[in-house]
């Protein structure tokens, strides 16, 4: 099994749900530093229909300015356009196999789609 994960290794969660997926056998694991090399606004809006959230459901609040710019009660286009200028505001991590995605907040909901 193939699975991807939108990693920011500076965040601990996102450390252990990359390190649950390290241990599992047979999961061939593909790491994408979303800071680096952000999704596209087409690939993350997939990502959170797949995972059956909205984008605001993905908005990182804690540590940036989110709340004081509006973004909590801003409609989807606004907050992925938001999280596509600064990806600092795509909530971590983001993990997708062929089983589906989900947003591994916390760590474990990672066993969902293994």
């Amino acid at each position: 099994m193939k699975a991807t994960i939108w990693h920011n290794p500076k965040c601990g969660t996102s450390r252990n749900t990359l390190a649950i997926l390290n241990e599992r056998d047979g999961v061939e694991v593909e790491v994408i530093e979303y800071l680096k090399s952000p999704p596209s606004r087409e690939k993350l809006a997939q990502l959170f229909k797949d995972a059956g959230m909205g984008p605001a459901e993905g908005l990182r609040m804690r540590g940036t300015d989110a709340a004081e710019r509006g973004l909590d009660t801003a409609d989807g286009d606004t907050v992925l356009d938001a999280m596509i200028a600064e990806p600092i505001l795509i909530e971590r991590p983001l993990v997708e196999t062929q089983k589906g995605v989900r947003l591994c907040r916390p760590k474990e909901k990672v066993e969902d789609i293994l």
